[in-house]
C-alpha cells in the first residue's frame, strides 16, 4: 500500500448498489460521449449510477471534468482546467431533449480560475434548456463562488432554475480536513442570499455522514440551514472513493438516517431525503411531487 493511503472499511449489508451494466446504460454513455458531455454520476463514482443510468437519467457536469480544488472526499480529478466549451449549453439541451427528460440536474466542477466562477456558463445552459426543452424542470448544483458571490448571483438571476442547490457537505469542525479550500459560512451565505434575491426558487443542500461528525453537530448544521432559509435537505453515507481519499469514520445505521429525517421535517424542511445511499441529486425529480424525493 502506498503512503497516505487508508484501507477501506468493510461495507455493511445495507450498503448495496446496482451493478452498472445493462443496454440502457451503454446507450446513455454512448450518447453522452458523442455530445462530449460528462456526468457527475461517473466522475464522482456515485453508488447509484446503475439505478439512475438504468432509468435513463443523469446529473450533467458542465465546464469540464477537472476541478480547481482538491476536496479530500471527492473523486473528481483536480488540476489544470481547459477553456470553456461554448457549444456545451446547446449540446446539453439537445441531449436532454433526446432523452425526453422532464427534470434535469446540472452541476459543475469548481472553477476558481474563472472571474465569475462559471455563473455565466450555468445561465447559458439554463437558457438553452428552456429554449429547446420547454417545460423542463431544472435544478442546478453549484460551487460556492467564494471569490465572486455577488457577481455570480446577479448573473444567475438572468436565467433562474427551479431549484438552487449547494451542498454544505459536513460539520464546520471538519472543514479543515474535508473541504480545506472552502468555508462553512461562505456556503451558508450563498444559500441565504440566493433565497433573498430569488424567493420563488427552492433552495436545497446536502450533507455527508460518517466523516466523524456527532449527532449534535449534524442537527446544528440542519438548524443553520433552516436559519438561512434552505427548503430541502439530503443526507447520505460518505463512501471512500479510493484508498487515497478520507477514510470512513463509521457507517451510520439506517435507523439513524430515519431519525435525522424526522428531525429535519420537524425543523421545517419542505423535502427531506435521508438514507445511506442518498446523494444530492438522487430522485431529485420528485421535488415537485407530493412524496419526498
Amino acid at each position: 500500500m502506498q503512503e497516505n493511503q487508508t484501507p477501506q472499511k468493510r461495507k455493511p449489508r445495507w450498503i448495496r448498489s446496482q451493478w452498472p451494466c445493462n443496454p440502457e446504460i451503454a446507450a446513455l454513455k454512448k450518447m453522452l460521449r458523442s455530445q462530449k458531455l460528462a456526468t457527475v454520476c461517473e466522475e464522482a463514482a456515485c453508488p447509484n449510477l446503475g439505478e439512475c443510468f438504468g432509468c435513463g437519467t443523469a446529473t450533467f457536469m458542465i465546464m469540464g471534468n477537472t476541478c480547481t480544488r482538491n476536496c479530500k472526499f471527492c473523486n473528481v480529478t483536480h488540476g489544470l482546467t481547459s477553456p470553456l466549451d461554448q457549444s456545451e449549453p446547446n449540446s446539453l439541451a439537445e441531449t436532454v431533449a433526446a432523452m425526453h427528460l422532464k427534470y434535469v440536474v446540472v452541476t459543475s466542477v469548481t472553477r476558481d480560475d474563472l472571474v465569475d466562477g462559471g455563473a455565466a456558463h450555468f445561465a447559458a445552459c439554463i437558457k438553452a434548456l428552456r429554449t429547446k426543452v420547454p417545460g423542463v424542470k431544472i435544478e442546478i448544483l453549484t460551487p460556492d463562488f467564494k471569490q465572486c458571490q455577488n457577481q455570480a448571483l446577479k448573473t444567475l438571476g438572468t436565467a433562474l432554475p427551479d431549484v438552487f442547490n449547494h451542498n454544505i457537505e459536513t460539520a464546520p469542525r471538519l472543514y479543515a480536513t474535508v473541504r480545506p479550500q472552502a468555508n462553512y459560512q461562505t456556503s451558508l451565505t450563498l444559500l441565504k442570499i440566493h433565497k433573498e434575491l430569488y424567493p420563488e426558487v427552492l433552495t436545497k443542500s446536502g450533507m455527508m455522514l460518517g466523516l466523524g461528525e456527532t449527532k449534535d453537530e449534524t442537527v446544528n448544521v440542519m438548524l443553520d440551514l433552516r436559519k438561512h432559509n434552505v427548503d430541502m435537505l439530503t443526507l447520505g453515507q460518505y463512501l471512500q472513493p479510493t484508498t487515497a481519499h478520507l477514510p470512513v469514520a463509521r457507517y451510520v445505521l439506517p435507523q439513524e438516517f430515519t431519525d435525522f429525517a424526522k428531525i429535519a421535517k420537524d425543523l421545517g424542511f419542505k423535502k427531506v431525503a435521508s438514507a445511506p445511499l442518498v446523494r444530492s441529486s438522487y430522485h431529485a425529480e420528485a421535488f415537485d411531487k407530493d412524496s419526498d424525493f
